[in-house]
């Protein structure tokens, strides 16, 4: 079946804001948190959502929405289960790359680097500030693995449920953690008018950060 709609026809001519050389952060991680905090103010539709790209060692690329828990000058922090399909292509592969887009905002920020495990105590830390929902959800999902049907998660979730009722908290699997993606490439994106946009890459060079311009 064909789209109903004129895809080719879709478009935007983006016209808020722009972004120069001057007017960037010296840092890009410092850059990120402007506008992160500018995209939070603007209620932007999940401001912390980004895709993660990953790869395995056949170079064969896949890609999914996770959520940005912290940022730091060490990197960009999620969580997610060590055995689902990005977690092996992680442990494969430890290069990935991040893309936030902010439509309200027309901006979009790219980021590259390499992925290393947090530490199991800041791992237990945000696993026990998760609801207690979402902490049985870390027991009961076999993530990324085929299963039958939506039955066999709501018997595993009932299974952990009663397992852990008695218990003071939740014990984090041993399965699920934290991952830091270490930038070395960061590319803050603006959309200009006739699709000049602007494009500041930020790279890593010898510990100092490098600013250029990309043609859009």
């Amino acid at each position: 079946m064909a789209p109903t709609h004129n895809l080719a026809a879709i478009r935007k001519n983006y016209s808020k804001q722009e972004l120069t050389e001057a007017s960037v952060a010296n840092n890009p991680i410092e850059q990120f948190n402007a506008w992160l905090d500018e995209a939070i103010v603007s209620e932007a539709d999940e401001p912390t959502a980004m895709v993660l790209s990953t790869a395995d060692t056949t170079g064969r690329p896949s890609a999914r929405v996770v959520l940005l828990k912290d940022v730091s000058e060490k990197g960009f922090t999620f969580f997610t289960n060590y055995a689902s399909r990005k977690g092996k292509e992680m442990e494969q592969n430890a290069f990935a790359a991040l893309t936030f887009f902010w439509p309200v905002l027309e901006r979009q920020v790219r980021i590259e680097g390499s992925i290393v495990r947090v530490s199991p105590e800041t791992s237990d830390t945000y696993f026990h500030s998760r609801p207690i929902g979402s902490q049985i959800g870390a027991w009961a999902s076999p993530q990324s693995q085929v299963i039958a049907n939506r039955d066999v998660l709501e018997e595993a979730d009932k299974s952990f449920t009663e397992k852990f009722s008695e218990e003071k908290e939740v014990p984090r699997p041993d399965h699920w953690g934290g991952y830091t993606l270490q930038p070395d490439r960061v590319e803050f994106w603006q959309g200009r008018p006739n699709r000049l946009h602007d494009r500041i890459l930020f790279e890593l060079e010898s510990e100092n950060w490098s600013i250029k311009r990309l043609a859009p």
